[in-house]
């Protein structure tokens, strides 16, 4: 039986630069939630019995800012191809650009795959399991480490995404929006609603972000099937409009340097020879727009070359 009972206590303790919070009593969310996630929870590849650490650590990366549709696929193609962290390090980084087709921000594979070189060489291709350790690796933030730590191994660390701030700013907080981020401030409130039983703190952990990616919803929550719903402090409130800061939204796509990135991208994914600085200014009108983004690239590792030897993805 999951010993999910926590009693009130502080949210947070108010940090020198953080955003000061009232003390008030904590709700016990976990018994429901937990609950709720073992009925309503999706079936996705990372939280199936047997499912690798490193399979973990591809899948938070691949999951930042990118839909689950769109990863489950691409995550499957990618472990049956490289399987453990030194399958990946034995391929150059090339390869791993052009298996991350169109998953967006192909920086993130390339920090993969130098986070799978790194974890060859220095941890006997194991994924380690210490945040400190996994925050070592190239590429890997807090987020990603604390996600590794609690959902491949079971460890007890609160794990805070655009959902989870989204939920506890609602539930606890009495906000419609959580405003910007601030993980002093949100690291402490998901703490505070954790069981002190590891295995029940991982899966709360799960169930906020699943409550925040199916019911709480930016947009029009369904209140009706929340499974917190009789304790959240922003129904209780009469769901105020929000006043306070908020999170910055993200910039649109359409003819954005990211859009341009994309495309120049694309193009040297399919050529296995360099590419002319000619054909890639096919790609895109706005040769201001199109020389910054090609910039970029370059400055990023993603490309390497230059007008004379022509363009492609890195090598080595």
């Amino acid at each position: 039986m999951v010993n999910a009972h926590r009693a009130s206590r502080p949210v947070v303790e108010n940090a020198p630069d953080a955003t000061p919070v009232e003390e008030r009593a904590v709700p016990d969310l976990a018994t429901p939630l937990i609950a709720w996630f073992e009925q309503s929870a999706r079936d996705l590849p990372w939280r199936r019995p047997g499912f690798s650490a490193w399979g973990t650590l591809v899948s938070e990366i691949m999951l930042q800012q990118t839909q689950v549709a769109r990863v489950v696929p691409r995550l499957e193609a990618w472990l049956t191809r490289w399987p453990t962290p030194a399958d990946l390090a034995a391929s150059p980084p090339a390869d791993a650009v052009r298996a991350w087709d169109r998953l967006g921000y192909p920086r993130r594979a390339l920090a993969l795959h130098a986070a799978a070189t790194a974890i060859a060489e220095r941890h006997g291709n194991v994924v380690p399991r210490d945040v400190d350790e996994l925050l070592a690796l190239p590429g890997i933030g807090d987020y990603t480490a604390r996600a590794v730590a609690v959902f491949a191994y079971g460890d007890r660390h609160p794990v805070v995404d655009v959902n989870v701030r989204r939920v506890l700013a609602r539930s606890v907080l009495g906000q419609g929006e959580p405003g910007p981020a601030k993980a002093k401030v949100d690291l402490p409130l998901m703490a505070s609603v954790l069981p002190a039983d590891r295995d029940a703190a991982a899966r709360t952990n799960a169930a906020v972000m699943e409550l925040g990616a199916l019911v709480c919803v930016a947009r029009a929550p369904a209140c009706d099937a929340c499974p917190i719903a009789d304790r959240c402090a922003w129904r209780a409130a009469g769901y105020p409009e929000h006043d306070g800061p908020r999170a910055p939204r993200q910039a649109k796509f359409a003819g954005s340097d990211r859009q341009v990135r994309g495309m120049v991208m694309a193009e040297l994914r399919a050529s296995d020879v360099p590419v002319n600085r000619s054909e890639i200014d096919l790609v895109w009108p706005d040769a201001e727009q199109r020389a910054r983004a090609l910039a970029s690239l370059l400055r990023d590792g993603l490309v390497v070359g230059d007008d004379v030897s022509g363009y492609q993805l890195p090598v080595a």
